[in-house]
């Protein structure tokens, strides 16, 4: 009997192929690190590219990388993302960085995601937050 992924992914056909991600995520690995939503402020606690989606979003998986890191892990051990955007026009944009983060490991990663808008983010420029759960 072989021993089960620690991170096993799924989408089955009844659910379709979400692009991007994975419908199911199941995970039998002994850690599990919980990382509080990350916002686009660089190591001084300065806000990075205020009213410019793309640079906030360059730095909101950036520090996501930063976290993962301190605790021995990667964009290959994400298992749970829950994105904040506060203008659904700026899709694309998270798609195409996303794509990008996931792409720096291999095989590439697909965690389960769940997108929402909202109204606000807790500080006025603030245009992304990204929380994250990740497994080891």
């Amino acid at each position: 009997m072989s021993t089960p992924e620690p991170i096993a992914r799924f989408n089955p056909p009844e659910l379709g192929t979400p692009p991007g991600y994975s419908q199911i995520v199941e995970v039998s690995a002994g850690r599990l690190i919980f990382v509080a939503g990350q916002t686009a402020v660089d190591a001084e606690g300065q806000v990075v590219g205020k009213s410019d989606f793309a640079a906030q979003v360059v730095q909101v998986f950036h520090n996501l990388g930063m976290a993962l890191a301190a605790r021995g892990c990667s964009a290959a051990n994400l298992v749970k993302l829950t994105v904040f955007l506060t203008d659904m026009n700026n899709l694309a944009a998270y798609r195409e960085a996303r794509n990008r983060f996931f792409a720096t490991v291999m095989p590439p990663a697909a965690p389960a995601i769940t997108l929402v808008e909202v109204s606000q983010l807790y500080g006025p420029d603030f245009l992304i937050e990204i929380e994250a759960i990740a497994a080891a």
